[in-house]
């Protein structure tokens, strides 16, 4: 590639990402029309764009940009006021610019298009504030005041694009003093990105497979290398993966012109309001949601936020509000878009889906409301009278549904009639390199992603024949009281089905217990071996189409083992009635609502619970094999440095000298640490109202858990807090 072409690829990226800032500052300057610094920016980016296109001899682009600087120029000296036909020329003139910018990434050329219509448009738009035949037009009421001195119209300047456009680079077109360039970063080829996270993988892999090979092999020097590696490899993949991450802003910096097309459109009036814009995940997620965001923005638009005679009549302002909200939870990123617009009615919901026969008067009676509201995402459902040009509440969500758990995720929907919607996104940081659970049946192994992991259950003996009930031929688990559905692993995979233990034989049951569309059932393994690390392979043609694969990896010695999908297992076990509800049982408790606790005892009558989901394992360790670093106590654990916290003494108790430690691994945003407790109690499933009683740092709160007053553990202060010294181990 010449210089000329990576002038010319700068020039590309360095103009879109000025057109982004443009979409902005014009949605901005219609809300503060004095704005001068908005103004003056967006002056600088047409004035830098032309004079690039005029050395690279663009001369379609050149003339419509010039057009543009040129009306903005007159703005600024005060020959025009800030109106709504200005905004909606300059927005669909920036709409030209890129139509032109992907033709030359294409082509390496400029479209064949005439823009004259766009630039006889503009010089209207400039001739009406030099028509001094008639009233004049001045800065009024929420316009542009005039600037403390004029600013010439100067013609292109015929230089070399040089890397970073002046506009980006904060340098005025009038001559003062530019700001100086970043130093901090430095552009990466996004090829270059993924050739290097594919290399991390092939690492990690290699990694697992040296660790595999000296398990046996108890060589102190080569235990040391082995670890040594294993610390650099999880620092390296760690740093690669950061590199792929983007924050969510730069997808969410569409939506604020998006909102305000739209409601032009329908004649209505809403802004959006954004927060967590740095949240960042990887950048093929980021690709994948954008589609399914869009849509919901769109559907909130169009049949969530009324007219704005409606919202009056009802109390509410004329203007809506579109909240976007985007966090880390749970090795995930949580998504949720609140309109407080009319909200969706069970009842109507019902009544719909009676009408086009998507469920029966019988499955009807016996659906919540929480059913029925998810009856919403049902192919060919759709509550709206008319279907729009813009979107109908329902119509394509089962295809957002769809896109959102192709890359692992869930999507789900609360709503109040009048009060508003809320719909509820939670997708995972990465699709490389996840952690997962190997299993095996039939003699093959397999992966389920941790993510839908909730806990393991093995049942031997009696257990085993007393705690898994038969009704009509399908084993049920009755877990803490609620009836889960199992399903056998190897049923699916087309072995024989499960047949109740034969008299005289000592039967086991490992059951793994999972979550697939806000619904638990579990999944009985021959034999559940370990958690590891492992690097997602797409899978081969012929195996794309089975809905229980999501993909594949290669295990330690060199193995293949396939990567199970849950949801397309549950599935595929039918566990997908009309209206979410399972073939074998259903929960009474709305999955939203409840959570589950690990209860935990520190000694002295004292107990704390923590979220069941942040949860890695339960360990216990060899007091002698704690190690003392500067500032606190560790442990080599699985091939790394595990940080411990005592949490007797970490909130002001006292502990016995032990030989063996109880430890409750918990991780929080890619981040682990060993929690080591007196004993480990029970797991719980509850909603509990929690409250703040002036809480201590670490404590989240107080609930009351099986009839007791419990402090909640805030997980994530403890991780990424300051680091505390665990004392009298």
């Amino acid at each position: 590639m010449g210089e000329m072409d990576l002038a010319i690829q700068e020039f590309l990226i360095e103009s879109r990402e000025n057109l982004d800032q443009l979409d902005r500052d014009l949605i901005a300057i219609e809300k503060d029309p004095g704005s001068r610094e908005t103004l003056d920016r967006m002056f600088r980016t047409f004035h830098t764009i032309k004079g690039t296109c005029g050395f690279f001899d663009f001369p379609r682009l050149e003339t419509v940009t010039h057009a543009g600087e040129g009306l903005l120029c007159d703005l600024r000296e005060g020959r025009l006021a800030w109106s709504l036909a200005i905004t909606g020329i300059l927005l669909e003139l920036v709409d030209v610019v890129r139509r032109h910018l992907a033709g030359i990434e294409r082509t390496g050329t400029e479209l064949e298009e005439d823009d004259s219509f766009l630039v006889e448009a503009l010089g209207r738009l400039r001739d009406r504030g030099h028509d001094t035949s008639g009233p004049p037009i001045v800065p009024g009421p929420g316009s542009i005041a005039a600037p403390a001195r004029p600013v010439a119209r100067a013609a292109a300047a015929a230089t070399p694009f040089s890397g970073l456009a002046p506009a980006s680079r904060g340098e005025p077109a009038d001559g003062s003093p530019a700001a100086s360039p970043s130093e901090g970063t430095i552009r990466v080829d996004v090829g270059l990105l993924d050739k290097l996270m594919n290399l991390v993988g092939e690492l990690v892999l290699a990694r697992n497979q040296i660790f595999r090979f000296t398990v046996d092999d108890h060589t102190s020097s080569i235990e040391g290398a082995v670890q040594r590696l294993s610390l650099i490899t999880s620092e390296l993949q760690e740093g690669v993966m950061r590199t792929r991450m983007q924050p969510i802003g730069n997808l969410w910096n569409r939506f604020p012109r998006l909102v305000r097309d739209l409601s032009l459109q329908c004649g209505k009036r809403a802004k959006i309001e954004m927060v967590g814009k740095a949240t960042g995940l990887d950048k093929t997620v980021l690709e994948a949601i954008k589609d399914p965001l869009t849509h919901l923005i769109r559907n909130a638009i169009d049949h969530g936020i009324e007219f704005p005679e409606e919202r009056l009549a009802v109390g509410k302002p004329a203007e809506g509000t579109i909240h976007l909200r985007a966090y880390h939870e749970g090795g995930l990123v949580n998504i949720e878009i609140h309109d407080d617009g009319a909200g969706v009615a069970p009842s109507r919901i019902k009544q719909k889906a009676l009408e086009r026969n998507l469920i029966s008067p019988e499955q009807a009676a016996r659906l919540d409301d929480r059913d029925l509201l998810r009856l919403i995402f049902q192919p060919g459902f759709s509550t709206a009278e008319t279907v729009t040009s813009v979107s109908g509440r329902g119509v394509g969500l089962d295809v957002v549904k769809t896109n959102v758990e192709r890359i692992g995720g869930t999507v789900d929907l609360q709503s109040e009639p009048g009060q508003g919607s809320t719909f509820k996104v939670k997708i995972p940081l990465t699709l490389a390199i996840i952690p997962a659970m190997i299993v095996t049946s039939g003699g093959d192994r397999y992966a389920i992603p941790q993510v839908s992991l909730l806990e393991l259950v093995r049942l031997e003996g009696e257990d085993a024949c007393r705690r898994i009930e038969w009704i009509q031929g399908v084993p049920l688990y009755r877990l803490r009281g609620e009836l889960l559905p199992l399903v056998d692993l190897n049923r699916i995979l087309g072995g024989a089905p499960p047949q109740p233990p034969a008299p005289g034989v000592d039967p086991v049951a490992n059951i793994v217990v999972l979550q697939a569309d806000n619904r638990r059932f579990g999944l009985i393994v021959t034999e559940v071996i370990d958690t590891e690390e492992i690097v997602v392979k797409p899978l081969a043609w012929q195996l794309k189409k089975i809905p229980i694969y999501s993909g594949a990896t290669i295990m330690g010695d060199g193995r293949v083992a396939l990567i199970l999908d849950v949801l397309g297992i549950a599935r595929t076990a039918g566990m997908n009635a009309q209206g979410g509800e399972c073939a074998c049982a259903r929960s009474d408790v709305a999955a939203d609502a409840t959570r589950s606790f690990l209860l935990i005892g520190l000694g002295d009558g004292r107990r704390l619970a923590l979220p069941l989901e942040v949860v890695s394992r339960l360990e216990e360790i060899d007091a002698g094999t704690v190690e003392t670093t500067v500032n606190r106590e560790v442990v080599q654990y699985r091939g790394g440095i595990l940080p411990l916290v005592n949490l007797a003494t970490r909130f002001g108790g006292a502990t016995a000298p032990r030989d063996r430690l109880q430890v409750v691994v918990a991780s929080d945003n890619g981040r682990d640490v060993g929690f080591v407790v007196e004993s480990i109690l029970d797991i719980v499933s509850a909603t509990p109202e929690v409250r703040d009683l002036g809480n201590s740092p670490g404590i989240l709160g107080t609930a009351v858990l099986q009839r007791q007053v419990i402090d909640l553990l805030d997980v994530p202060s403890l991780i990424h807090g300051p680091a505390a010294t665990m004392k009298g181990a």
